[in-house]
């Protein structure tokens, strides 16, 4: 029985060490993205509802953001309101890339919540999230006027998460305040 103590002792000092490390860790909820500093993978999909097809490259020259997003998430709900101010804001254009979901029913939640996007196109097979590296909604990126991915946000889009991450990021026009 003793034989067993010390090494039982020593496993349960180690998940405490880990546990303590995790939760002190400044940078606990970043995910890093192999997409960081790289060309944004295209995106040529239809359009929620069959109204036409979206190209990404329509964007080139051009901040923008990719909010990915489904009716079966529960996060993409807790941040929806968010991205309607983000939306009002006019900063930059929001596609809203619709993962894996129903058409009828994704159509129906933007009719119900709003519609915060300036583009939805919809990846019904999952094909174009694998290529951004997406494993769970809601993800949102940061691309810049070059095409280049800048930041990758994983969970609901937050308004500190916004002012810190995205806007910071965001060149300022010329001639504005702030």
């Amino acid at each position: 029985m003793n034989r067993f103590l010390l090494p039982a002792g020593l496993f349960a000092l180690l998940v405490v060490v880990l546990f303590v490390g995790i939760q002190r860790a400044p940078q606990k909820n970043v995910i890093p993205s192999a997409l960081i500093g790289k060309p944004a993978p295209a995106i040529r999909l239809p359009v929620l509802g069959g109204q036409g097809e979206f190209d990404s490259a329509s964007l080139r020259g051009r901040w923008w953001v990719l909010n990915v997003w489904g009716t079966w998430c529960p996060e993409c709900r807790v941040e929806h309101d968010m991205l309607l101010e983000i939306a009002r804001s006019e900063v930059v254009p929001m596609v809203g890339l619709n993962w894996k979901d129903d058409d009828i029913a994704a159509q129906a939640w933007l009719r119900d919540l709003g519609d915060p996007y300036d583009a939805i196109p919809a990846d019904r097979e999952g094909r174009v999230a694998i290529d951004w590296g997406v494993y769970g909604a809601p993800e949102t990126f940061l691309i810049d006027e070059r095409g280049i991915v800048v930041y990758r946000h994983v969970g609901a889009m937050t308004r500190e998460v916004w002012a810190r991450q995205f806007l910071s990021r965001i060149p300022k026009p010329a001639g504005a305040v702030g």
